[in-house]
């Protein structure tokens, strides 16, 4: 007669550490393909930081396009998307918009933004695909929340526009201007907290005097 499997030593057991694994080794290519991208990174390398065998590493990500894929996905959905970007009949639409703003300007300047950035645009041509996978997983997100925002306050008259996807994109092309090109480039440094309260509250106008209905 067979016996009943013993609960502590049944299969499901190792399933939580294959997934602690996953996570470990995802943390591992998002740092070292940020310090290092994707030509200068290992699998090799990842393994190591991760703590665990190559092997392992290529049970869960067949190759290192993959693996890339799949860290710089992770990192857009960890970084990329603003903190409730909703309309609160408590505040005004222009507080609304300034908090979004500082939001979006602190985030896209950080180093990890921006090296993030200068990763995908040098690796951008060698996977059409890999750059369409950052794009969905982070710009465009936080441009989809912003546009339900504007239909939400054109619903409510305090905003009057045909298209709300373009006026989404204006209002975060004027938030980076030329100033965000250049810190990508190295030439010049990020906002720092009174400049970007400055240069958000002059975007804000600019944008309701062009759509706001107040």
């Amino acid at each position: 007669m067979k016996t009943a499997p013993d609960s502590h030593n049944s299969a499901p057991r190792g399933r939580p550490k294959d997934l602690a694994k996953r996570a470990a080794i995802l943390e591992a290519a998002k740092s070292l393909f940020l310090v290092h991208g994707f030509a200068g990174t290992s699998m090799d390398a990842v393994a190591a930081e991760a703590g665990v065998s190559k092997l392992t590493v290529y049970n869960h990500f067949r190759d290192k396009e993959t693996l890339f894929t799949a860290a710089v996905s992770a990192k857009c959905e960890n970084m990329m998307a603003l903190p409730s970007i909703t309309l609160d009949s408590s505040e005004s639409l222009k507080s609304v918009l300034q908090q979004i703003g500082e939001a979006f300007l602190t985030m896209i300047n950080s180093d990890e933004a921006v090296n993030l950035h200068r990763l995908m645009a040098n690796q951008a041509h060698l996977d059409t695909e890999m750059a369409r996978l950052f794009f969905e997983a982070g710009p465009q997100r936080t441009l989809n929340e912003m546009e339900r925002l504007l239909v939400d306050a054109r619903q409510r008259g305090l905003v009057r526009m045909d298209d709300t996807a373009i006026a989404a994109e204006q209002f975060f092309s004027l938030l980076q201007g030329c100033r965000h090109m250049k810190v990508l480039i190295g030439c010049d440094a990020p906002h720092n907290a009174d400049e970007t309260t400055e240069h958000v509250g002059h975007a804000v106008k600019m944008f309701l005097a062009a759509y706001g209905t107040a």
